[in-house]
């Protein structure tokens, strides 16, 4: 599972949904999330001038932005099992 640490009015983070979108056509089996970092004041202390961020529940591996397609399918591929 991906999270993206995300939070409204961020068009930035509105780029990063939209390259999800497009990765998970090549990636159906990787299930992604949108965490609002606005609701808790950890990850906005954590997040806060970093986001849009990508990251791994199971290994906690981050993709800070600026990405592209390519380099979140890299980043897939590095965490997962996946043989693209």
């Amino acid at each position: 599972m991906l999270h993206l640490y995300t939070t409204a009015g961020c068009h930035l983070c509105e780029d990063a949904h939209a390259i999800l979108n497009y990765c998970q056509r090549y990636f159906p089996e990787v299930q992604w999330s949108s965490v609002e970092i606005a609701d808790d004041e950890a990850l906005v202390q954590r997040f806060g001038v970093r986001i849009p961020v990508i990251a791994f529940a199971s290994t906690g591996a981050e993709l800070d932005w600026p990405f592209d397609p390519g380099q979140v399918m890299a980043f897939i591929k590095s965490q997962t099992d996946v043989a693209r």
